[in-house]
């Protein structure tokens, strides 16, 4: 017995067993509840589907950038470390390697900043989607309220 998969075309990056947003407006409308919008529901659903897409996409990005330039770090700190290996041999060595360890400690450092300022970055933006979203749904919540009273 094969099952039909349905996917939500109007909400890029989900897949699975999901019906679209107008099959569920159809089923939600045959139930004709009074003093439901139901439009208005469906509409709120795909907006909050569509800021965790937005907040899922700015977190990729966000820790593809990261890996991009940890692997940019890993490769400059290797360049660095042949050149230092190659100078090892010659008379001012020792001064030559003194001064190229107090180099790498300190842009081991500036590194690390830089990753976890890029870090704090993803997540903030990531965040502030999901945040924004949230006080929508708090502001559309009071209104619905008010409208009750």
């Amino acid at each position: 017995m094969a099952t039909s998969k349905k996917t939500s075309s109007t909400i890029p990056g989900l897949t699975g067993e999901l019906p679209s947003l107008a099959d569920l407006t159809k089923l939600a409308e045959q139930f004709k509840l009074p003093g439901v919008d139901v439009s208005a529901l469906v509409e709120w659903q795909r907006k909050d589907l569509e800021a965790l897409a937005e907040a899922n996409r700015q977190a990729y990005e966000g820790m593809k950038a990261l890996a991009q330039r940890q692997a940019e770090i890993l490769r400059e700190n290797l360049s660095e470390w042949q050149g230092a290996m190659q100078g090892a041999v010659s008379p001012d060595a020792l001064a030559k390697q003194s001064d190229a360890a107090k180099r790498g400690v300190q842009q081991a450092i500036d590194n690390f900043r830089e990753l976890a300022a890029m870090e704090t970055e993803t997540r903030t933006n990531a965040w502030k989607v999901v945040q924004d979203r949230m006080q929508e749904n708090m502001a559309n919540l009071q209104k619905l309220m008010q409208g009750k009273k």
